[in-house]
């Protein structure tokens, strides 16, 4: 027996080059437990999101369609097992080819998008926008193949670049405190404290100082361990819902949300002609393109420093497979019904508790593939138990800040709005545009213009278009 152990962990420590990336097989796999609980919110957010398109057996749009769920709407059943198969299949593939510690998963800006400008705005089924989706995705793959993607990231600023750590940070810390109640929105002064007397917050208070006292005592394991604890603490106070609990469950069919692509209806849509129907959907591609790019560039460069993949010439070690996977994953996602896939902000819990290979993402495939027969485990962790993973996230991704001459203000004013926009505009890809679009700006004010790459000027026009054209 021990036998077969040893050569399991040798192959695993062979195939994934542990010894290379300083790290081992408990490590990774305990990053991978870390990365799969803090993301599990989005199996059961996306198909939430996605019902409000229409993505259901009665049609619904909007908040009608509130009252439906994973147990009594077979088509938004359909969407959730999707979102674990897709989940899993692109992680693994991330794990297994590009051998990188990034979890992929339908993104939920992405997926907001596609709910509520492209069909309950722009008007599109749910179909359509599915067809929209598999375009996008093999756009992608095409961009991907040739290297565009991979010389788009080469040619960004590096304080641009360096300011998209220090933002996915504050972004990251705001999702936290968002989902643990400790800010919350408010109609005059936009946000405030919560209420602290409110168990909700007091029990994500509580995982904060256990999350950040076993942090600063260097123990081992100590996001998974608090967001375990947390989550217990969270049922005497009537928080984690342990009531009926099924350990596993019969998965729902997928085939209501599988291939229901409608490329014949995307094209034929809106009845103003074949010119305006392809504008539409030029437009409706091109923000899928435009945000899952920068999504997925922000997150892959924001995290790539914290998980040492930096190489000596700058680069990010295995980012072409890393882009690739992402475009794949989306393409096959929107065969299964599922919206753009994107590299999740998330994996940096992961990569804080030491994640540094792909053996990470092969844990969180795992579990992603699991949760189509557990999800009432899944479900049970409350958003108290993981907002404070986020928060620790934020607080360690901030550390880039200090790498930023805010003495030049042709660099500081594109990394300010880079890092303010991200988490003030509740975008990546926001805060990412603001900082190309003021970079090229700032540079032709002081004479700098040649210091500036060909593409970074096309990015910043095609941004410019995008929030001129799209709202």
């Amino acid at each position: 027996m021990k036998t077969k152990e040893k050569q399991k962990g040798n192959f695993l420590e062979s195939y994934f080059q542990l010894k290379e990336h300083n790290t081992n097989i408990r490590t990774e796999i305990l990053a991978g437990f870390t990365t799969f609980i803090t993301m599990a919110y989005a199996l059961l957010v996306i198909p939430n999101i996605l019902k409000a398109s229409g993505m259901n057996s009665l049609g619904l749009m909007g908040d009608a369609a509130n009252s439906l769920n994973t147990m009594n709407d077979p088509v938004v059943g359909s969407a959730f097992v999707a979102m674990c198969l897709v989940s899993a299949i692109g992680t693994l593939i991330m794990s297994l080819y590009g051998n990188l510690p990034f979890a992929v998963a339908p993104g939920i800006g992405l997926t907001a998008f596609f709910t509520y400008s492209v069909c309950l705005t722009l008007g599109y089924t749910w179909q359509q926008g599915l067809a929209a989706v598999t375009i996008s995705g093999l756009l992608f793959v095409a961009i991907t193949v040739t290297s565009l993607r991979e010389k788009i990231v080469e040619c960004l600023p590096k304080n641009i670049k360096v300011a998209m750590t220090a933002g996915i940070g504050l972004f990251v810390a705001l999702i936290g405190l968002k989902s643990g109640g400790i800010v919350i929105a408010d109609p005059g002064t936009l946000v405030r404290f919560g209420d602290f007397t409110d168990k909700n917050v007091l029990l994500t208070i509580i995982g904060l100082a256990i999350m950040c006292v076993l942090m600063v005592r260097k123990v081992k394991g100590a996001m998974l361990i608090s967001i375990l604890l947390t989550t217990v603490i969270g049922i005497p106070m009537g928080i984690t819902q342990v009531a009926g609990l099924k350990i596993f469950s019969a998965p729902p069919s997928i085939m209501p949300t599988f291939m229901k692509m409608d490329f014949q209806g995307l094209f034929a849509h809106g009845g103003n002609g074949v010119l305006g129907a392809i504008t539409s959907i030029i437009m409706v591609v091109f923000t899928f393109s435009l945000v899952d790019l920068f999504d997925t560039l922000g997150t892959l460069v924001g995290t790539a420093q914290r998980a040492e993949m930096i190489q000596p010439d700058g680069s990010i070690r295995n980012m072409r497979k890393a882009l690739l996977t992402d475009s794949i994953s989306t393409t096959f996602g929107s065969l299964f019904g599922m919206t753009t896939t994107s590299t999740y902000i998330e994996s940096a819990a992961g990569i804080a508790e030491g994640g540094r290979t792909g053996l990470t993402t092969l844990v969180v495939g795992i579990l992603f593939g699991s949760a189509v027969f557990l999800g009432g485990i899944v479900g049970i962790v409350p958003a108290q138990a993981t907002a404070p993973a986020l928060i620790v996230v934020g607080v360690l991704m901030m550390e880039s800040i200090k790498d930023v001459d805010f003495t030049d203000l042709s660099e500081a004013v594109p990394a300010f709005l880079t890092v303010a926009l991200m988490p003030f505009t509740y975008s990546i890809a926001n805060g990412i545009a603001a900082g190309i679009i003021f970079y090229p700006i700032m540079k032709i004010a002081v004479g700098k213009h040649k210091d500036v790459h060909p593409i970074t000027y096309i990015l910043a026009v095609l941004f410019i278009l995008r929030f001129m054209m799209i709202q």
